[in-house]
């Protein structure tokens, strides 16, 4: 979707922006719809002016001359039946089109949001609830949808009946539609007064149901976690507070905008009486510059009881329009959201490697070389080999607030670095930093020598993998979700890949084997086989770097060896960066990193850092705990 900005919270800029996701869409089908609406609406208002025809040249005509002829009178009947059977179908085929509009307009924005959603940072997820992001899926949607589909075609046919029965109103009687005029100008201001204060609350109402969705979906995921700690009454006390803003919100909404109808109503039968006791003058006093008719005031009566239709329509709908541009404005903010910074132009590349010459392959050979655009002649050409190096790097989540101070590191091809320290030292950080998930505020980032700012976000994550110490799986089969590591993967790499990670054993003797079904993030399965498979879905991508954050720290002593050997194998021949709790898992690191507050405290081997008597010393002789 063209990101045409504004301000979407102004909801006439909202309106404009959503006509023109409609329009560019779907403008044929609009014009045809408009079309149809002319008709309908002009179809309603000739058969009010049907009525000073009816009474002035026929009915009292009959009545003076005491004539039995009707022809004249049905025929007029006649035509009069057409025009209004023409309109019936206008507006059941504009209504059958809005609802397709509306379909089509709610995938396209859909679509949208989806696809927007994949570009945006990690830092947008972090600060958001996935209830309140899921919110713009559901509620904010659906309102959308009813607008589009109902709303819309409603108020564009009260608006076309508002003009079209003016405009009869004026070839009826001048002064009278002046009064009108002036009467449904005070009824509009009435409108917009009222509009605007209720859609302040509408708004209100749309935020305080997607912060209520997102303490239900973040209650409903912990839920044993409530239970386990008795907190179900503070639990209940929590969705009563945010449930009471809820509905104090809609209160204040709902009492404007239903004040509207009653009120509305009751002026327009005022505006009525007022007419007719007008008009009879009018016709007692024969005045020259107003004339009118018996037939012409019945015509004109019957006009302005038309005109409650478009402006109770107003008055109905507008509560669904206001709430909906509410929502509408939720999904333009997240659609205005700024996309990950990726404006590197390196990419990674398959090479064959002949006579120490690196060529670039259309094929699958194993081998991999970052390509670099070059201002002049061809590309440079660099073997991907997993040298990653920090330097002076600082890093903060908050631009106040730091988190990594003055980091310098390396890993060279092939060397296992491992991190420990206390919670919040920075170690998920650093490997965050690698993915760039998060962009650094000063410092370089080496990758084979290339600063990793200048590759592209896809190449560079397609060069790591990792494996995280809460494991996500999705619906779908154990082969499925192995093979997402790699689309592309033949059955016997999944087989491969699921014997590098010792996962073979407990597969097989699943009922389905590789086919069995995993639901609910793998519910059914222990949290060392969901290891296990992630281990898998990690070594069918072959990357060059591996990441292990945590990987074994929830699991127990027993399986973790066999979660152990399925990584110590996974590391064969690679760069890897560990993150363990566990010391023992990374006694054979090359290089050990000690972190605390953002800082590399110590760094070297297991037997040199023992050596130093530092803090690696105090955590594995267990005089010191990590927390």
């Amino acid at each position: 979707m063209e990101n045409k900005k504004g301000n979407p919270n102004h909801p006439l800029k909202t309106l404009k922006r959503l006509w023109l996701v409609m329009w560019d869409n779907f403008h044929t089908q609009l014009l045809i719809v408009l079309f149809l609406i002319l008709i309908s609406s002009v179809a309603n208002v000739s058969g009010s002016l049907f009525l000073k025809v009816v009474i002035d040249q026929y009915i009292l005509p009959i009545l003076k001359s005491g004539s039995r002829d009707f022809s004249g009178l049905l025929l007029a009947i006649g035509k009069m039946g057409g025009l209004y059977l023409a309109g019936v179908f206008a507006t059941l085929a504009f209504n059958w089109m809005m609802v397709r509009i509306s379909q089509g307009t709610q995938k396209k924005i859909r679509d949208d949001m989806f696809s927007h959603m994949e570009s945006l940072p990690i830092g947008y997820f972090d600060s958001r609830t996935q209830g309140d992001i899921m919110s713009h899926y559901t509620n904010d949607i659906d309102t959308l949808r009813q607008m589009i589909s109902v709303s819309v075609p409603n108020l564009l046919a009260a608006l076309f009946t508002f003009l079209a029965i003016f405009v009869a109103m004026f070839s009826v009687n001048i002064p009278l539609t002046l009064f009108v005029a002036i009467a449904v100008t005070l009824m509009l201001l009435a409108i917009r007064w009222i509009s605007n204060r209720s859609g302040k609350y509408f708004g209100l109402q749309q935020k305080s149901l997607g912060e209520l969705n997102g303490f239900i979906e973040e209650r409903l995921h912990g839920l044993k976690v409530v239970k386990i700690f008795n907190h179900e009454k503070e639990t209940i006390a929590g969705f009563d507070t945010l449930n009471e803003q809820l509905k104090s919100a809609a209160n204040t909404a709902n009492s404007y905008a239903n004040t509207l109808m009653p009120l509305m109503m009751n002026l327009l039968n005022l505006q009525y009486v007022l007419i007719a006791v007008l008009g009879g003058m009018l016709i007692l006093h024969h005045h020259a510059m107003a004339a009118m008719t018996l037939g012409g005031l019945a015509s004109f009566l019957q006009l302005s009881r038309s005109l409650n239709m478009p402006i109770s329509i107003v008055s109905q709908q507008i509560n669904f329009v206001i709430m909906a541009l509410a929502g509408a404005g939720r999904i333009f903010n997240l659609l205005d959201e700024a996309p990950e910074d990726d404006r590197g132009n390196t990419t990674l590349i398959n090479v064959t490697l002949a006579g120490g010459e690196i060529k670039e392959s259309r094929e699958r050979t194993g081998h991999w070389a970052w390509k670099q655009p070059q201002k002049q002649g061809p590309a440079r050409l660099t073997r991907l080999i997993g040298d990653v190096r920090f330097e002076d790097v600082d890093f903060g989540y908050q631009p106040d607030h730091l988190v990594l101070h003055d980091i310098s590191l390396y890993a060279e091809p092939g060397q296992k670095v491992a991190f420990v320290g206390s919670t919040g030292a920075g170690k998920t950080t650093i490997t965050n930093l690698i993915n760039r998930f998060y962009e650094i505020k000063t410092g370089k980032i080496l990758y084979d020598g290339i600063n990793i700012s200048d590759i592209k976000k896809d190449s560079l994550r397609r060069s790591l993998g990792m494996v995280l110490q809460d494991t996500h799986l999705f619906t779908g089969t154990i082969r499925e979700n192995i093979r997402y590591g790699k689309l592309d993967a033949t059955d016997e790499d999944v087989m491969k890949a699921a014997e590098l990670a010792n996962a073979v054993h407990f597969i097989e003797i699943l009922p389905q084997g590789f086919d069995t079904m995993i639901t609910e993030d793998g519910e059914g399965l222990s949290q060392g086989q969901r290891q296990l498979i992630a281990i898998a879905r990690a070594a069918i991508a072959d990357p060059p770097v591996m990441i292990l954050d945590e990987a074994t720290s929830s699991i127990d002593t027993r399986t973790e060896s066999l979660v152990q050997a399925g990584m110590d194998r996974l590391m064969e021949g690679r760069t890897v960066f560990v993150i363990a709790h566990r010391l023992s898992t990374i006694q054979n690191a090359d290089v050990i990193m000690v972190m605390e507050h953002g800082r590399i405290i110590e760094r070297g081997t297991h037997d040199q850092l023992i050596k130093e008597h530092g803090m690696y010393y105090q955590l594995y002789t267990g005089k010191t705990e990590l927390s």
